[in-house]
């Protein structure tokens, strides 16, 4: 699974990226997280709010950071997907 948070470094991104981490590790997974802070890149996701979190090049979420328990559901549906 390819997981991406998206946003120019600001606390919620860092929030973000943090819940990922922890539901990726409740669920005994260690996908890697790449963070964007470029922009342009940004933008090519049609985002228009950050963070925003992207898993396998699909935006599942933005604007928001949702706790840890939204997230594992959220990695659950798109590794089954």
């Amino acid at each position: 699974m390819q997981i991406k948070v998206l946003g120019p470094g600001c606390r919620n991104c860092s929030a973000l990226e943090e819940n990922t981490r922890h539901a990726l590790a409740s669920l005994d997974r260690t996908d890697a997280i790449t963070k964007v802070t470029d922009f342009a890149e940004i933008a090519a996701y049609g985002v228009l709010t950050t963070p925003a979190l992207v898993i396998d090049d699909t935006v599942v979420l933005a604007g928001r950071v949702p706790d840890t328990a939204e997230l594992r559901g959220i990695l659950v549906s798109a590794g089954t997907s």
